[in-house]
């Protein structure tokens, strides 16, 4: 199995990842196996840098550089968005905290539900103190929604040892630290590759087959949402494929010349 490198992207590489750009914002194409940001738990990256360690090369002229609007887990990739000056990012920031912008998730499960899409509403807790974000359902935490709907299958055998994995689409409708992880350990069908919720081993095993794979933000009220869509992972590909995905990508607007001012609408389809 392929393991995450654990090193945040070179500079020129970063330009390379940016799937929209406008006045206000930034959306970036976030790499597995990369902390966002630097802080004491992220000490066992070996790398010792974090993706926004690179950030000074987003500024496009700016006299700063872009600061992050949300977060995604070290071992997640996709979409991020980044706010390009104060009032942006305060603005992107109450978006995300009153639940207007959309985001939908590619995942690959082990095994997998029995009907074709669901919601699963199951509330989330610290799992302790000492393990800092970990979460557990918890009666007693924060109220935790998610949507589900089966794109896939790859049915298994068991004679043959071959686990079922299922292509999920997945929508958190709060926003709640590891919330998909959890949510989908706790219905029996947990993210491969997920070495703090699943099955997998600490180290050596799978890259997290989670992939942050659209964001929808409606940063103007004067013109349509800003739709951004993260090509595939490669460590995913293989896996999406057998569970039937036919390998389409939608195309990004991000060399197409999106504006410096007004936020301009990314020309990417839906998924």
């Amino acid at each position: 199995m392929t393991k995450a490198t654990n090193s945040a992207p070179p500079a020129d590489d970063i330009l390379s990842r940016v799937l929209h750009r406008d006045g206000l914002m930034l959306i970036v194409n976030k790499p597995a196996g990369v902390p966002v940001h630097r802080g004491p738990r992220n000490s066992y990256d070996k790398s010792g840098r974090a993706f926004e360690d690179d950030f000074d090369a987003l500024r496009y002229g700016l006299p700063r550089p872009p600061v992050l609007a949300h977060r995604l887990d070290r071992d997640t990739s996709g979409c991020l968005v980044l706010g390009r000056h104060r009032k942006a990012t305060a603005s992107l920031g109450l978006l995300f905290k009153h639940g207007k912008i959309g985001k939908t998730y590619w995942a690959i499960v082990e095994g997998g539900p029995d009907l074709e899409e669901g919601t699963i509403d199951i509330a989330l807790g610290k799992l302790n103190e000492e393990r800092g974000w970990w979460q557990k359902p918890d009666p007693n935490g924060l109220p935790s929604r998610s949507t589900w709907k089966v794109m896939g299958r790859l049915p298994g055998d068991k004679p043959l040892g071959i686990k079922t994995l299922t292509w999920l689409a997945l929508e958190p409708i709060t926003g709640r630290t590891h919330q998909l992880r959890v949510h989908c350990a706790a219905m029996g069908w947990p993210v491969l590759g997920d070495n703090i919720y699943g099955t997998a081993p600490r180290e050596g095993g799978p890259i997290l087959h989670l992939h942050s794979r659209e964001i929808v933000v409606p940063i103007s009220k004067n013109k349509p949402p800003v739709r951004a869509t993260a090509p595939v992972p490669e460590h995913m590909r293989e896996r999406l494929m057998l569970c039937g995905w036919n390998g389409e990508e939608p195309a990004s607007d991000a060399q197409a010349g999106a504006s410096d001012g007004e936020p301009a609408a990314i020309a990417a389809g839906n998924t």
